[in-house]
């Protein structure tokens, strides 16, 4: 497991809609282990491969409700409303007020494959849906009422 390279807002990477995982296999399982450990040593509440230069459908999540890894994620179900500060590992210093659902429902694959649905709310939520816009190259301050420096 090794600490990536989080790219930072002005690289195109971040700009770019990523292509779904097909293959399930050991490269999957180190870009997500050395993804957690990079969230975790940048002190984040979550990373998507293009942050750390990959062009794929995945995403950590590292919330109070626990450590989730999203392979394929589709947002199924985005209900209620939430205004709040966000950051981002590829926006240092930066944080902005923005809307968000206050509960979504996200299907997607483990590491192996494997289906799954989780229900996250408030924070947990908040947290999905960034990660999820990565995917799609949309940014928090795309969608940001308002930017602060630290």
């Amino acid at each position: 497991m090794a600490i990536r390279n989080i790219i930072q807002v002005g690289d195109e990477t971040l700009r770019k809609k990523c292509f779904e995982v097909t293959e399930f296999n050991e490269k999957l399982w180190t870009l997500l282990d050395d993804m957690k450990d990079t969230v975790r040593k940048a002190n984040g509440a979550g990373l998507a491969g293009p942050q750390v230069g990959v062009l794929r459908r995945v995403f950590v999540v590292d919330v109070e409700e626990g450590f989730f890894e999203f392979v394929n994620p589709v947002i199924v179900s985005a209900t209620g409303k939430q205004c709040g500060k966000e950051g981002c590992l590829s926006v240092k210093g930066k944080w902005g007020e923005v809307t968000r659902p206050s509960r979504v429902v996200v299907r997607a694959q483990d590491r192996f494959g494997n289906k799954f649905s989780v229900t996250a709310k408030d924070f947990f939520a908040r947290a999905v849906c960034h990660e999820y816009d990565h995917l799609d190259g949309i940014l928090y301050i795309d969608k940001a009422t308002s930017i602060e420096d630290d």
